[in-house]
């Protein structure tokens, strides 16, 4: 019979591990409510409308003259409100600023300046997109770097689940953008300092469970539903005070730091938009779509001079440009094949084929590696292109 553990083995047990609380939002300052427009009111309910049985005709006329005035402008006041109802749930083609963008959120004046400065602070140098070099993406070297990581703040930046990410190169601030399922674009200050807001109990939450830096959210999409979803989000590889947003609205925006103003620089008819890529140049652009096509766009020259491509039949789920050689792009499909194009051609160079579909794929400085994630959820794929291709002549001969 095995003797029970002594105190000294029972002292060197690790301790249970303590699962995360949820992040709590911040909590805003209360802002002063303002008065509701009258509500519609027949008539008959109105007491303030008790007719004087002693009135002359005079004061018959200018009483009905009255309350035909006042059913008139309560009428045009509800026809204004429901035409802002049915604008609010159509898509935007045009230009949008930042006090648009964030008219649901309701940002006092304080708030609004914060979010200014901070995407002012951003914009006084240009912050070209590194290339790197092949020996730093080695794989011991990454999963190195992976282990000394750790976890130094938390929030929940968006109100609905994220579809994309994008890390701003500024290196000063780690300032995180995020894309969610109802076209919100949540922007995470993760370093910031939070101020301290007391709920309506003057409570303040506790540290382990409070929302670590500042954030804000705009509406980059409309309308504010599962329409909208922001499927990817890319910052210009030159000019890092352009952000780049597609959605299935079927629609490109462009949000500018320097101005605040999103406007739209691309759209498709009727194809839902999946991913889109910037040349090392950011002139060009390559834009994905589920009907397994990918659209060529120059910036210079607008989106009257787009060209489409049918690369695959079925959905694209992304589409990545090699920085150091530009004319190779990588696109995933759900036909369970990752293909490497050579635009000057656009002919297939190499074809992968996985056991599930690609949902997204990545295409690092070397030219003759690449990264994908299908649907199988198995483990990330790095694979030596030349490699295989010498294995695929071996077998040939």
């Amino acid at each position: 019979m095995p003797s029970p553990p002594s105190a000294c083995q029972s002292s060197q047990r690790p301790a249970p591990k303590t699962k995360a609380k949820p992040v709590q939002a911040v909590k805003r300052a209360k802002r002063e409510l303002t008065e509701e427009a009258p509500r519609r009111q027949s008539a008959r309910l109105r007491k303030d409308d008790a007719v004087d049985p002693n009135e002359t005709p005079a004061q018959r006329r200018k009483r009905l003259a009255e309350a035909e005035e006042r059913r008139e402008k309560e009428e045009e006041e509800r026809i204004l409100a429901e035409e802002h109802a049915h604008l609010a749930k159509r898509p935007r083609a045009q230009d949008l600023d930042l006090s648009v963008l964030t008219a649901a959120e309701e940002l006092g004046d304080e708030e609004m300046s914060a979010l200014r400065a901070s995407l002012q602070a951003i914009i006084h140098k240009s912050i070209p997109r590194g290339i790197g070099s092949v020996d730093a993406w080695e794989a011991e070297e990454l999963k190195k770097r992976l282990g000394q990581m750790r976890v130094a703040s938390r929030a929940k930046v968006t109100q609905n689940r994220v579809y994309s990410a994008a890390y701003h190169p500024e290196p000063t601030k780690d300032l995180i953008f995020f894309g969610d399922k109802h076209g919100q674009v949540g922007i995470w200050d993760a370093r910031a300092p939070v101020e301290e807001v007391a709920d309506e109990d003057d409570e303040v939450t506790p540290a382990d469970e409070k929302s670590g830096g500042k954030y804000w959210r705009l509406q980059q999409h409309w309308p504010a539903t599962a329409k909208s979803s922001i499927s990817s989000i890319r910052i210009d590889p030159i000019d890092s005070h352009r952000l780049y947003t597609t959605s299935y609205d079927c629609t490109v925006r462009q949000l500018t730091f320097v101005s605040g103003v999103s406007r739209q620089i691309y759209s498709s008819s009727d194809v839902l938009i999946s991913s889109l890529e910037l040349t090392p140049s950011g002139h060009e652009m390559w834009i994905s779509d589920v009907s397994g096509g990918a659209t060529h766009l120059d910036l210079r020259e607008g989106p009257s001079h787009t060209r489409w491509y049918g690369l695959s039949d079925q959905k694209i789920g992304s589409v990545s440009i090699n920085p150091t050689s530009p004319h190779l792009i990588l696109t995933a499909s759900n036909s369970r094949s990752l293909k490497i194009w050579d635009t000057r051609k656009l002919d297939a160079l190499l074809t992968y084929k996985q056991s599930g579909g690609a949902t997204s794929s990545s295409s690092p400085p070397s030219p003759s590696k690449h990264t994908s994630d299908p649907f199988d959820f198995d483990f990330e794929r790095v694979q030596k292109v030349h490699r295989d291709q010498k294995r695929e002549r071996r077998t040939s001969r």
